[in-house]
């Protein structure tokens, strides 16, 4: 499981330096390595995928407290552990994806009352537990550190362009292998088809439908 500092060492590794062995030595990479990981590292991180692990799906009513006062009737509030929007849909099987929404600050609007959001979460029971992360996720995580603390290192000998190309070539690693762990997708069906099963038929439809997305 990966911690602070086993995340912090593959980060001086990747660059040569010699490793921590604890989280208040007293060397100048410690530091520096502090003051990136506190400017929001984690969800830095989390945001730049849809990752599985650290998906979350809740269903939000419209808030009291907002009323649009033009274009959607319904305003949501995001939740705290919001980092970014996977997908927003009429039902709890996400069947059925709204595509006639906005995505504005802390609001999702939105002309349904009630929907059904999936996002990435920086939750301690999501992306922000390290056991969930997995390895090449990792791996990534640490070539970014590498990336973003040779510069600020002093009399640190670099390549910076090739540190960005392999933290992006784990990055797209990650991703791919994510995407793999997610379950078949299917077109969603027209609206014809829909009311012939009902509007939340959706959710009998256990995806034995002609052809695969994604």
């Amino acid at each position: 499981m990966p911690t602070k500092l086993t995340l912090y060492n593959g980060a001086l590794s990747i660059i040569g330096e010699r490793k921590l062995a604890d989280l208040t030595e007293n060397r100048e990479p410690r530091y520096k390595l502090d003051d990136i990981w506190d400017n929001d590292l984690v969800r830095r991180v989390l945001q730049m995928g849809q990752w599985n692990f650290a998906k979350r799906t809740v269903e939000l009513g419209s808030s009291p407290s907002v009323t649009p006062s033009f274009g959607y009737q319904y305003a949501f509030d995001k939740p705290a552990d919001f980092v970014r929007t996977i997908m927003v849909a009429h039902d709890q099987y996400f069947n059925i994806p709204i595509t006639r929404y906005s995505d504005e600050g802390a609001w999702i609007f939105c002309d349904q009352e009630t929907i059904y959001f999936a996002y990435v979460s920086d939750d301690t029971q999501w992306g922000s537990d390290f056991t969930l992360w997995p390895p090449n996720f990792t791996e990534m995580v640490e070539h970014y550190l590498a990336y973003k603390v040779a510069p600020r290192i002093t009399g640190m000998d670099f390549n910076e362009r090739e540190l960005e190309r392999k933290w992006k070539t784990w990055l797209a690693e990650a991703k791919a292998t994510d995407a793999m762990e997610s379950p078949a997708k299917f077109p969603p069906k027209g609206g014809w088809a829909r009311s012939r099963q009902g509007f939340r038929g959706g959710s009998r439809d256990r995806g034995n439908r002609g052809q695969l997305i994604g």
